[in-house]
């Protein structure tokens, strides 16, 4: 078992309209630059996305871009990053973005978020890996989300103990000490196609 080297960011392409998130998203960048650690992302220099790579490298940080060819102009991919894969396909960008990362942190962010977030969290649920999965829940932007877990426990969708697969931070600034304190997840001998 290893500490985490590198840390996957799932986040929007927009910045949103609270700037709090904007806020969160570059001290979430300036910290993993801090620790040394390696930013993996979607490759986009849009949104929150662009914030947190932004942040990284203004702090001498390391970021690995993953972007899907077709995305490239929408998402305005960001040049200068230390590397740029792009891909075929998004299941090509979340299965690379996977074996690349060593935890998944999860900011604010839309639909493309939820889909990262509940494939990250559901491979975790089938032990497909034991990568730890924080979300930051900047201003209770992520409650509506927490409150719809609660329900499906209550309700007999999900069972109890599936409710720590997901951790929960209120503040960019807790992410680095939460994942250096979480249980290291183990290397396998080969990448794990998912």
């Amino acid at each position: 078992m290893i500490a985490p080297q590198s840390v996957c960011v799932y986040c929007g392409s927009s910045t949103g309209n609270d700037p709090r998130y904007r806020e969160a998203a570059a001290s979430l960048g300036r910290a993993i630059a801090a620790q040394g650690l390696k930013l993996v992302f979607g490759g986009g220099g849009v949104g929150l996305m662009g914030v947190v790579c932004d942040a990284v490298l203004e702090n001498g940080g390391y970021v690995i871009g993953i972007i899907p060819g077709f995305l490239r102009a929408r998402e305005a991919h960001r040049g200068g990053l230390s590397e740029l894969h792009v891909v075929e396909s998004m299941h090509e960008r979340k299965q690379m973005m996977f074996e690349r990362s060593d935890a998944f942190v999860i900011l604010p962010g839309g639909f493309g978020t939820l889909d990262e977030t509940f494939e990250i969290v559901t491979w975790r649920q089938l032990e497909l890996h034991d990568k730890p999965v924080l979300l930051v829940n900047v201003d209770g932007y992520w409650d509506p989300l927490l409150a719809m877990i609660e329900r499906q426990i209550e309700e007999g969708f999900l069972r109890p103990q599936y409710r720590g697969l997901l951790r929960v931070v209120d503040r960019a600034e807790d992410v680095v000490p939460a994942l250096l304190e979480a249980p290291p997840a183990k290397r396998p001998d080969k990448p794990q196609r998912i």
